[in-house]
């Protein structure tokens, strides 16, 4: 056999050879891609997203769009081919899979997790639009979740309304942490609750829940990385009462980035006018109880779904702002926002034409 022939052949194997062990070895890689964008003043799967009744609604157009990351599976084990691929491709982004899924974290426990998180971000921006209308809302501390084998097993349950701990009334969710951990390890800690049950019900008859109850828990030490401490075993939350109905219909989507957008979606419906105009704006960042925007995962793959579908203003998290203006879609404007009320501004300058006013997102 020939030389040449022969070295070709060898080539040829050998690259054979790679290629197979692109596809066949694994590598510890994840990836993200641009989900679906969903506009919060329209419908999905055939009925309106938001849902609001017991107040006046006024009809809105144009686009608040809230932007979804689509990701690989906890079990999918992904190839050296297709992590080269995503690195090379502009509409993804191949990233460590301890990113995506610390400590071993399960697909199972990923999509529940997301799911809590989602259901948060709903109440948050409910509350959040409603005070920007000064609407009253009524909210309360309560048990969030209570952990396996715990103290607080069997004694206290998700949803009780924690009133004081220690006979000193309880404010905010901090408050109980700050309130246990004044104790040692092995002393006892008296919460004043209402039971959940009682809560639910007094909700549906609209009163007011008063009957209380006294729980001691003895503490015991945590086990996580932080310092040592005393602990029941439960994580605090906040619940509300609104003077009206809200519902959010969207299914099949997870974690807290949407509620920025579902609180714009909510104040647009409940007051006259558009906010954007006509315009399609989408956008992303998680929101809290106050208006405050927080940062989120993924920007750069939401600006990229956001721009294929139409978008022209993308409302972005201040903490996001650098890293997506290093690579913004052609003919997508990114605005810096802080708060829901740098949002509403924004979106005045957006439908009356100001957008040399708007704070534009630039690359550090």
């Amino acid at each position: 056999m020939p030389r040449r022939t022969a070295t070709m052949l060898a080539s040829t194997l050998m690259l054979i050879a790679l290629l197979c062990a692109g596809v066949f070895i694994p590598v510890p890689y994840s990836e993200m891609s641009p989900g679906p964008t969903v506009n919060t003043l329209g419908d999905h799967d055939g009925e309106p997203v938001l849902q609001i009744s017991g107040r006046k609604t006024y009809a809105a157009s144009g686009h608040l769009n809230m932007t979804t990351v689509r990701v690989t599976s906890a079990d999918y084990k992904m190839n050296l081919v297709e992590a080269v691929y995503g690195w090379l491709a502009h509409d993804s982004k191949i990233v460590p899979h301890n990113t995506l899924y610390p400590d071993g974290k399960t697909e199972e426990q990923s999509t529940q997790e997301n799911a809590e998180e989602f259901s948060q971000s709903q109440e948050s921006a409910k509350v959040a639009a409603l005070k920007e209308l000064d609407v009253p809302v009524k909210t309360w501390v309560i048990v969030s979740t209570v952990v396996k084998d715990s103290p607080a097993e069997g004694e206290l349950h998700a949803g009780d309304v924690i009133k004081a701990v220690d006979g000193t009334t309880v404010k905010q969710p901090t408050d109980v942490a700050k309130l246990v951990t004044k104790h040692k390890p092995g002393q006892d800690v008296v919460f004043t609750i209402i039971p959940a049950k009682e809560q639910a019900a007094a909700e549906k008859k609209n009163t007011t829940a008063t009957k209380t109850q006294n729980i001691t828990i003895t503490t015991t030490t945590s086990d996580d990385s932080g310092a040592k401490r005393a602990i029941v075993g439960i994580s605090a939350g906040t619940d509300h009462t609104f003077p009206f109905t809200i519902d959010i219909k969207l299914a099949d989507v997870g974690g807290p980035s949407a509620g920025l957008m579902f609180s714009l979606g909510i104040y647009d419906k409940l007051t006259p006018g558009d906010l954007t105009g006509g315009k399609f704006v989408a956008g992303t960042g998680t929101i809290d109880d106050k208006g405050k925007v927080g940062p989120i995962g993924g920007i750069e793959m939401k600006t990229v779904g956001a721009r294929g579908k139409g978008a022209q203003y993308f409302l972005t998290p201040a903490e996001n702002c650098a890293a997506a203006a290093k690579d913004t879609p052609s003919g997508l404007t990114l605005v810096k926002v802080n708060t829901i009320d740098d949002a509403l501004g924004a979106l005045k300058d957006i439908r009356t034409g100001k957008t040399s006013e708007l704070a534009k997102c630039t690359a550090k």
